[in-house]
């Protein structure tokens, strides 16, 4: 089994060689497979290729910065299932990545202690108290500190052993025999009947037991939320900065991907409208090429229509 400090060191080595010219990141996920295997990923936060070549460092996509975040990255890379898995990450973890954390089923974080004592955490600390580790707590997710020096772990927060985080918005599963543009447009055609005003996701993919399916996500508060409870609810929706509780569709998608092991069938990704800028980002970091939409006029800001225009002009993601 890999030990945390393996893989925080050698998440600490790859640091360095993050292309972010202040702010340097990198992050390991690890764990042992079902048949048991033990996997490890590394990264780093990082500009996608594409990105950096087409449109340049410098340039943000819609209102998201084009980069990756390291915690992010390790998700998006995952071959084999990450419920259950560990997650190294030398700078404590934001709002975005922890939602991204909790839908991939992550259990436990571990993070440098050095982390906590940076001028970039510290001007920052009140979205990790109030929104991050909120997050971890409701998705049941232990998080530690990791003294690299003396090889302590120091606990900051552990959740109870049988605590299971409500998710009253699952993935819908449907089974498909092939994965077709006909059975695809049937797929969004009912899909369109069942969530109307709702904003959706749908993705093809092969899973692990050999079987294809049509995964559905609908935009939902991240798991270990409800939206059942009016008062909540308000809360919920309501952003703290650039930040929200709300857990966009196509990001609920790919990191249900990670924690159940699929593999997206290329070119079969819908969404009822364009996605987030920083879920276009992270598309572009999943090495998505292209994604169907429904209404190409609807998002939930201004600042998607203007990242989809930026990728379509580059030649980044094709919008269907």
């Amino acid at each position: 089994m890999i030990s945390p400090f393996t893989a925080m060191q050698d998440a600490l080595d790859l640091v360095p060689t993050s292309p972010h010219p202040s702010n340097k990141i990198a992050a390991s996920v690890f764990g042992r497979a079902l048949h048991g295997k033990d996997f490890w990923v590394t990264h780093t936060n990082h500009w996608p290729d594409k990105i950096a070549t087409a449109i340049g460092v410098d340039t943000k996509i819609g209102n998201s910065s084009g980069t990756i975040h390291a915690e992010t990255a390790c998700l998006l890379d995952m071959t084999l299932p990450t419920e259950g898995a560990s997650l190294c990450v030398t700078d404590p973890f934001c709002p975005n990545c922890a939602k991204n954390i909790a839908e991939a089923g992550i259990k436990n974080i571990y993070i440098d202690e050095q982390g906590f004592e940076k001028d970039f955490f510290k001007r920052r600390s009140g979205h990790f108290d109030t929104m991050s580790m909120q997050i971890a707590e409701r998705a049941g997710i232990n998080v530690y500190a990791l003294n690299m020096i003396t090889k302590k772990q120091i606990p900051i927060l552990e959740i109870d052993p049988d605590y299971k985080p409500i998710e009253d918005s699952p993935i819908d599963y449907i089974e498909i025999k092939k994965a077709d543009e006909e059975s695809f447009t049937t797929i969004i055609f009912n899909a369109e009947e069942k969530h109307k005003r709702r904003k959706f996701a749908i993705a093809l993919v092969d899973a692990l037991d050999g079987r294809k399916y049509a995964l559905i996500a609908r935009a939902h508060a991240v798991i270990g939320y409800s939206l059942s409870k009016p008062d909540e609810a308000i809360e919920l929706l309501t952003p703290i900065d650039k930040y929200s509780f709300i857990q966009e569709p196509v990001n609920r998608l790919m990191m249900h991907l990670a924690r159940k092991g699929h593999r997206l069938i290329s070119d079969f990704l819908y969404c009822s409208q364009v996605p987030t800028s920083r879920e276009q980002v992270n598309l572009v970091g999943a090495r998505v090429k292209r994604i169907t939409i429904g209404n190409i006029q609807k998002c939930r800001d201004p600042h998607g229509l203007k990242a989809m225009k930026q990728l379509q002009g580059s030649k980044i993601i094709d919008y269907g």
